[in-house]
């Protein structure tokens, strides 16, 4: 070997320099984590790995993905029940096309989809930073994000990952003023999940500030091209259901879910008044509800671009107006801007602790889930 030869720095590759490597890196460390955890659990339980993970609304998926929709609102009692209606069509229907592609069982397909997206949306979160802070900001971002407490849908048949990565594009879209980029990935997130709503509103907002600054006509298309999505899954279920509300009935019936400015101040109230009298899904809602509302407060001091303060309020006032789902784990992860204005804030100790916090809140999280019923994501 020449001394040349031996004095030469080891290559490493762009990826492992980059700051959302670690993040990256702690993501498939969880999911590692997760899933051996799980398998030792099943020694006890024998249900099986991919009926582990496919628990709760992974079950709707799959049957959404198997079986469709139903052509008619199935009643009890007078009332809809519960059925696959309730589940937006992007999710599953991937899963039918990436297991009929591979052979996978439809489940195994949610759970490859699942995962794969939800390490995009780290990368996404981080390259957001990136873009409107600095690269340790970001490498910050990405590490938190992974540690989300509601990260956990991430080893589920969930759609959260797909939702997040849209979101994070499309808040990058109209930062960069890329409106028919906004535009299409609105369309497919909002055929997602309507808690990609929340987008349609900032891309609203910025499109209004674009027409009133520089007379930007063109910036219509990014809140409009966003409602597609979400009017096109209406319009089906109308025609396929022959009802116009199938999804609104089924939300209602099936989950009893609506929405409610006064439930997150039920909520607190419930709480204040009586702490012991909250159940642990209680408990969990007024946690979600409290940080959100003290993450809305860092994102607000901290001054990002607008739009970053848009997605955040509006996502914290819809999620947590949105009985009986509430500010739950998985849903203060989906106002992502939250996480980026921490990272953003603060390093060091504080940080530190942040971290240690998430990750014992994912831990938890995790084990109720998964191996209990005694909460529901």
């Amino acid at each position: 070997m020449s001394a040349d030869t031996m004095t030469r720095p080891p290559t490493t590759t762009r990826w492992s320099r980059s700051p959302l490597a670690p993040g990256a890196a702690v993501y498939v460390a969880v999911r590692i984590i997760t899933v051996v955890f799980i398998a030792l659990d099943d020694l006890g339980t024998h249900r099986g790995l991919v009926q582990h993970l496919s628990r709760w609304d992974g079950k709707w998926f799959l049957l959404a993905a198997n079986h469709g929709w139903p052509s008619h609102l199935p009643m009890v009692h007078g009332h809809v029940a519960a059925n696959p209606i309730a589940f937006f069509p992007v999710f599953p229907l991937m899963m039918r096309a990436l297991s009929d592609i591979t052979g996978l069982s439809r489940a195994v397909a949610g759970l490859w989809i699942s995962g794969v997206t939800g390490l995009v949306a780290v990368v996404a979160v981080g390259m957001l930073t990136r873009v409107v802070a600095d690269d340790a900001a970001a490498r910050r971002a990405a590490i938190l994000f992974a540690l989300a407490p509601g990260s956990f849908v991430f080893s589920m048949i969930y759609n959260e990952g797909l939702v997040i990565t849209l979101s994070a594009i499309g808040l990058w879209a109209l930062l960069q003023r890329r409106w028919w980029v906004a535009a299409l990935v609105g369309a497919v997130a909002t055929a997602t999940s309507p808690t990609a709503l929340v987008f349609v509103v900032v891309a609203a907002w910025s499109a209004g500030r674009a027409i009133a600054q520089r007379r930007e006509w063109i910036s219509l298309v990014a809140p409009f091209g966003s409602l597609v999505g979400f009017a096109t899954w209406m319009g089906y279920l109308w025609a396929h259901t022959g009802t116009p509300r199938a999804w609104q009935l089924t939300e209602r019936g099936g989950w009893h879910s609506y929405p409610s400015l006064m439930y997150p101040v039920h909520v607190l109230v419930k709480f204040v008044t009586n702490p012991l009298s909250p159940t642990m899904t209680g408990q969990i809602l007024v946690a979600g509800t409290v940080a959100s509302v003290a993450g809305l407060v860092v994102v607000i001091r901290q001054h990002p671009p607008t739009e970053l303060v848009v997605y955040a309020t509006a996502a914290v006032i819809l999620y947590a107006a949105s009985a009986p789902v509430g500010m739950r784990p998985r849903l203060v992860m989906l106002a992502f801007p939250l996480t980026m204005a921490a990272a953003t804030r603060w390093s060091g100790r504080t940080y530190r602790v942040l971290v240690v916090s998430s990750a014992l809140a994912l831990a938890l999280m995790t084990f109720e889930t998964l191996c209990s019923w005694a909460v529901f994501p």
